[in-house]
């Protein structure tokens, strides 16, 4: 089992590492939730559009620093505090997927609208399980 926090990423908030990869024929590694704090661990904004951008820019950090790329990913599960940052949260998806994804070919991906996360002023949260090329 390897467990990964990488030093361009904020500690994580609580007992949990941001990845664990898991040799079995291909190594596949469950990246826990990325929310929308920077490097320091500070909140980057008040929207869903503005937090959902830093997720999916440090879920991506995470992918680099496993080897691998956002193509890698074979399952993410966002959630989203209220229906109405839903929208937000559709449209940086929709951004970042036009560049991660310019086949228009994605990964599985379920999101849910839920009453709160686990800090106050948290309003998206990403995870993926990513298959890490050998």
């Amino acid at each position: 089992m390897k467990y990964l926090n990488p030093a361009a990423l904020a500690p994580p908030m609580g007992k949990f590492s941001h990845a664990t990869v898991v040799p079995a024929g291909h190594s596949i590694a469950f990246v826990s939730g990325q929310i929308g704090v920077d490097h320091d661990g500070a909140l980057v904004g008040d929207t869903a559009f503005v937090q959902a951008h830093q997720a999916f820019s440090n879920l991506d950090v995470i992918i680099r620093e496993l080897g691998a790329t956002p193509s890698d990913i074979v399952k993410m599960l966002t959630l989203v505090v209220g229906a109405d940052g839903f929208g937000e949260f559709a449209r940086a998806r929709d951004d970042v997927f036009a560049q991660w994804y310019p086949d228009g070919v994605y990964p599985a991906h379920s999101a849910a609208t839920v009453s709160a996360l686990a800090a106050p002023g948290l309003l998206v949260e990403i995870e993926a399980v990513v298959a890490v090329p050998q």
